[in-house]
């Protein structure tokens, strides 16, 4: 039995001395207190919360007159939901008169139409029958298929496959189950054929993705999970922006992977000014940058390796450092804006260029912390509560250019300095402040380029679809389909960033009509705002 709130007593209006009305305030601040006490009592022991119950609305039409008798509601105007639809089939519906209507004096005055949606899924099987002709020579000649036919399995099917695997995540023993209750003779191998063999168009499109993508971006959102191949550990990186998403699994996720997945396909080192600044900043000894000759270009990792090597660079620190430059200096020979705003979370690999760092996972360990007393909790939601202040006003700032001035950008950063610099009784929330106050240059990278996004919730709502498949169907097996399995999902989610039905995607590529753009095009004109 739920715990009934007290009422307080009825006190006359003669009575309400202010000392009475001093202590009904303090009674009810009491009770308040009471109250969330016992909510945070019943979360702690695991029970459900109070459920959030909103006000209703019928007080608020009573106010407003609403409620009045005999006045309607006001209501929008009534969308026709059908007037859009294209009818295929039309069919005149059985006469609900009696037979005799006529003669009672009924008149025909037209037809009222009723729209009713239907699909339509059977299995249609095709006989081309294609003629052959022998030569004089005895040499033979047969008629072609349309350009739509590639298989024994037609472009409808086969989009239809695509579509079920890759978009609705159904698994491959189920989509095999289906299509055998819907009359396809098909086996498990023909199947998995169809979703991970013959691909390579697809490849190539996902490839252009991510070419096009680096060339028209200001800034680029990442974010990598885990994502298990063939028994073995594995991971996923995710990077786009608000035009594209592109995947890539790999077996590691450093910060040479991360440059590598940067340079599109590419597979060069390069020693360039960038390269061996970049070796510098990140302290390779002056002895051993003296050895790398500025200029020098290598093919393949087995070229780099190889020449590391035979000048002497082998400790794993040493190499590691080197490596992580040449890949720079790949990017940067090839136009990588040195510029490029690199937003994540607080990972490492992804420390690079200028990098700013989300202000959701900077506030997210807070919240998950458990106070040890009320005096913690209090000082746990005061941080809180700047960080989210602090926040607001940068998204203000992104959008006013009226703020964009160095004396708002100034006011900001002695704000966060002043949060960062406070000292609680709680030593876990002092060691945060001081992490945070050591990340002040990227969280606040925003006040050099308001263009830049304050969060990475872009990117670990793309990754996602990797945590989703991972608890449906665990891990890949082929090469062939965990490639298949990221270039679809990059598909997928760059359509769906460009309002393309990922549907009709699938059908206009597996038909080869080519109606749709490529989407490289596509991003380069909604980058341009074109699109």
């Amino acid at each position: 039995m739920m715990n009934q709130k007290p009422k307080l007593p009825e006190i006359p209006e003669a009575e309400l001395t202010p000392l009475v009305q001093q202590l009904l305030g303090i009674i009810l601040s009491q009770q308040e207190q009471i109250e969330e006490l016992q909510e945070e009592v019943r979360l702690l022991k695991g029970h459900k919360g109070k459920p959030p119950i909103k006000p209703s609305r019928m007080d608020k039409e009573a106010q407003e007159g609403g409620g009045e008798e005999g006045k309607e509601r006001k209501r929008g105007p009534k969308r026709a939901k059908t007037a859009q639809l294209q009818t295929v089939d039309e069919v005149i519906a059985p006469q609900g008169l009696p037979t005799d209507a006529r003669e009672q004096g009924w008149r025909f005055k037209g037809y009222a139409d009723y729209v009713v949606q239907e699909l339509v899924i059977e299995a249609r099987n095709v006989r081309y029958r294609l003629e052959e002709w022998q030569g004089p020579q005895g040499q033979w000649l047969r008629g072609k298929l349309p350009a739509s036919v590639n298989g024994h399995y037609g472009s409808e099917l086969v989009s239809y496959v695509l579509h079920q695997h890759y978009h609705q995540l159904v698994t491959q023993p189920l989509l095999l189950e289906q299509l055998h209750e819907f009359g396809i003779e098909i086996s498990a191998g023909q199947l998995s054929h169809l979703l991970t063999q013959e691909q390579e168009l697809f490849h190539q499109e996902k490839a252009q993705v991510l070419e096009v993508g680096l060339q028209v971006s200001h800034h680029l959102q990442t974010d990598d999970t885990g994502a298990r191949h063939d028994g073995k550990n594995g991971y996923c990186t995710c990077i786009g922006n608000e035009f594209f998403a592109w995947f890539e699994s790999t077996e590691s996720k450093s910060r040479v992977n991360f440059l590598g997945l940067l340079r599109a396909g590419h597979k060069d080192y390069v020693l360039n000014a960038g390269a061996l600044e970049y070796m510098a900043q990140h302290k390779l000894p002056q002895v051993k940058l003296n050895l790398l000759e500025e200029g020098r270009s290598f093919e393949d990792k087995d070229a780099w390796e190889g020449y590391l090597k035979g000048v002497g660079i082998c400790g794993p620190r040493h190499r590691l450092i080197a490596t992580e430059g040449a890949l720079v200096g790949s990017l940067l020979a090839r136009g990588f804006p040195v510029t490029m705003g690199i937003v994540s979370d607080d990972a490492g690999q992804f420390n690079v260029f200028r990098h700013a760092l989300c202000w959701i996972h900077a506030e997210r360990n807070i919240n998950q912390w458990v106070p040890l007393n009320d005096t913690h909790a209090k000082q746990i939601a005061w941080v809180r509560c700047q960080i989210w202040d602090l926040y607001a006003d940068l998204k203000a700032y992104k959008t006013d250019p009226e703020l964009q001035n160095p004396s708002f950008q100034n006011e900001i950063r002695q704000r966060f300095k002043e949060l960062c610099r406070t000292r609680t009784t709680y030593q876990t929330l002092n060691g945060h402040l001081k992490r945070l106050l050591d990340s002040q240059e990227e969280l606040l990278r925003v006040l050099e380029d308001p263009r830049l996004p304050l969060h990475n919730n872009l990117s670990e709502s793309d990754i996602r679809e990797y945590v989703k498949r991972r608890k449906i169907s665990g891990s890949t097996r082929s090469d062939a389909g965990r490639r298949c399995r990221d270039t679809f999902t990059s598909l997928k989610k760059t359509c769906r960033k460009l309002g393309i039905s990922f549907w009709q995607y699938l059908r206009d590529r597996v038909s080869r009509m080519n109606g749709i753009a490529p989407l490289g095009e596509a991003i380069r004109a909604a980058a341009a705002g074109t699109y």
